[in-house]
């Protein structure tokens, strides 16, 4: 069940390592946003920690760490001593051996991915980012302009849809109809395996969970890891079959090791060394317990023999056990005693339960899952919640500062939801002629002018040159992690960007305090190009600039990011939303 702010604030949650016992209250940053991100957004990881190798070093939020005692860590007592906070306390042996510390906003986004193991957990706590900071939910199928909460000028707002995607904006108090919108765009979804509509398999004495895989994911890297379950669930509020029950939609996240895929024994298959190769459907088989008659008895099922199976029914679809589990978590999450007869759908995905950490000797690394591209996604709900914070942020603000943070990139942008759908475009038609109206401005041109004087800030992850592979990157454009973000060009569009749309990045990134380096990439010719969500958006008639910082291990379970390089990008989206408007003012071309 998840913990209450206040809770948290008297949480004592200590976590035993090989060689230290570390907890820590200490205050993280002097930013008030910060500090509130991560207090909404911490939940402890300590379960998922204590399944993690003995030797391993989990850093917890600092702000939930503290030194105990001897007999504290025996009992799990707090004694008076040990509520004094350590002024400076590291959190982890590296840092006590080197002194240095981990960055604010590396430590923040690892508490944040953490707690996001799904495109909907990250909405979710993005919803929950964007709160603590006065914004408040619009819904698609309401009046923005006659139903409250109306649309108005030095309003803070956010729209989400399918719970994956989700578009935040605010209004600036001098905003004139037509005037463009600065919007930053990014993606909340990453490679992994989802758990098939008919899941359940037993093989050689093994109670397997068939899944499905998702995007273009290293999918070797996920062998041998341990697998919790997350996503979202559809149950109903009776354990009957009454055509007059109602039903609800929960978030689930079983964050403790309960699959498995197992790699094969070298003495069973010797060239694995020589040549790994895998079939993705009979070799890579999640197991998530043994067949046994007791422990994986079906679910009773209400179907007679006179009576065929409610389509509702799901008992055969999957393996008891998984179904238990799930109803387990749901009755936490719910404080209500949930069966699993009363689980009738769901959109499960598997996920590592290691925890998100700063690494590296000298903490200059995120070592995590799904860096591509919650990275961004978090970067970008930081900027906007800290750029529009002040009570003075929007008074003499001329534009509209937006978020688009797409589901389904990773699989071409093609739904409902995706960068390719009508879900950015519908809001910047009804934000713009809502303001129009608040305005008296009759003129039916007004979304057309606003699409025109709009500018979007594409950022998706990109690859850091290769330590072991350095041939792999074009000579003069080969970023580096830490060095911050890197401007993606292309020919052939694979990227959006132009020289004009560039210089104006430019100026942004100057503007910032300190300034925020910017680097260079562009594929080798004898390479192929990615691409991303910045050349579909650009279909509407905005001005694009993709940018992305440099990683390692793209699409692994397990990604390697910079932790100096999440601050860069937060102190530049930032900047990009209080100037903008002033930066795109001072550029005249023959178009403006």
């Amino acid at each position: 069940m998840q913990s209450s702010e206040s809770s948290l604030e008297s949480a004592s949650p200590f976590m035993i390592t090989s060689r230290s016992v570390i907890v820590d209250h200490e205050r993280t940053s002097d930013s008030p946003i910060i500090d509130k991100v991560q207090r909404v957004v911490w939940r402890s990881t300590l379960l998922a920690s204590l399944h993690c190798r003995p030797s391993a070093c989990v850093v917890l939020p600092r702000r939930f760490m503290r030194t105990i005692s001897p007999d504290e860590a025996t009992t799990g007592k707090q004694t008076t001593a040990s509520t004094t906070s350590t002024p400076s306390r590291q959190t982890t042996m590296a840092q006590a051996t080197t002194g240095a510390a981990a960055p604010t906003e590396a430590l923040a986004f690892c508490d944040f991915v953490n707690v996001a193991p799904t495109p909907f957990h990250a909405v979710a706590e993005g919803v929950k980012m964007l709160e603590a900071a006065g914004f408040v939910r619009l819904k698609e199928g309401h009046s923005w302009e006659t139903s409250e909460p109306r649309v108005k000028r030095g309003g803070k707002y956010y729209v989400t849809r399918n719970a994956s995607s989700i578009v935040a904006f605010a209004v600036g108090e001098a905003y004139k109809p037509g005037n463009g919108f600065s919007i930053v765009g990014c993606h909340t979804d990453s490679p992994c395996f989802k758990i098939r509509p008919v899941s359940k398999a037993d093989k050689s004495g093994f109670a397997s969970v068939a899944c499905e895989t998702y995007g273009g994911g290293l999918f070797h890297t996920w062998l041998d890891r341990d697998l919790g379950i997350a996503g979202r669930v559809v149950v109903s509020d009776s354990s009957t079959s009454k055509s007059d029950s109602g039903y609800t939609s929960h978030l689930v996240n079983i964050a403790r090791p309960v699959i498995r895929i197992p790699t094969i024994a070298i003495h069973l298959e010797r060239t694995q060394n020589e040549t790994f190769k895998y079939n993705l459907e009979t070799e890579m088989v999640p197991i998530i317990g043994m067949v046994d008659k007791t422990l994986n008895a079906p679910v009773p099922t209400t179907a007679t023999a006179a009576q065929p199976t409610n389509p509702l029914d799901l008992s055969a679809h999957h393996q008891p056990m998984l179904l238990s589990l799930l109803a387990t978590s749901l009755s936490e999450i719910t404080g209500k005693t949930i069966e699993p007869q009363q689980i009738h759908d769901f959109d499960l995905s598997l996920y590592d339960v290691q925890p998100s950490v700063v690494g590296g000797a000298l903490n200059e690394y995120i070592f995590s899952a799904r860096l591509d591209n919650l990275f961004s996604s978090f970067a970008a709900l930081t900027g906007l919640a800290q750029g529009t914070a002040s009570a003075s942020s929007l008074s003499s603000q001329e534009d509209v500062k937006m978020i688009a943070l797409w589901d389904n990139e990773e699989i071409g942008s093609v739904s409902a939801y995706g960068a390719m759908s009508n879900f950015l475009e519908s809001i910047l038609h009804r934000v713009a002629s809502t303001l129009a109206v608040e305005g008296e401005v009759k003129d039916h041109t007004v979304v057309h002018t606003t699409l025109a004087n709009s500018y979007l800030l594409s950022c998706d992850m990109g690859h850091s040159i290769h330590p072991g592979y350095p041939q792999k990157h074009q000579a003069n454009h080969a970023p580096l992690i830490n060095a911050g973000p890197a401007i993606k060009t292309n020919a052939n569009q694979r990227y959006a960007s132009t020289a004009q749309t560039i210089f104006l990045l430019r100026r942004v990134a100057a503007l910032a305090e300190p300034a925020v380096p910017l680097q260079e990439y562009e594929v080798r010719n004898d390479m192929g190009c990615g691409s991303t969500i910045g050349p579909l958006v650009s279909r509407l008639g905005i001005r694009t600039v993709d940018i992305g910082c440099p990683q390692l291990s793209m699409h692994s379970v397990r990604e390697t990011g910079g932790s100096k390089d999440i601050g860069s990008l937060i102190r530049l989206f930032e900047t990009f939303f209080r100037h903008f408007r002033a930066v795109d003012r001072s550029f005249v071309t023959a178009e403006t």
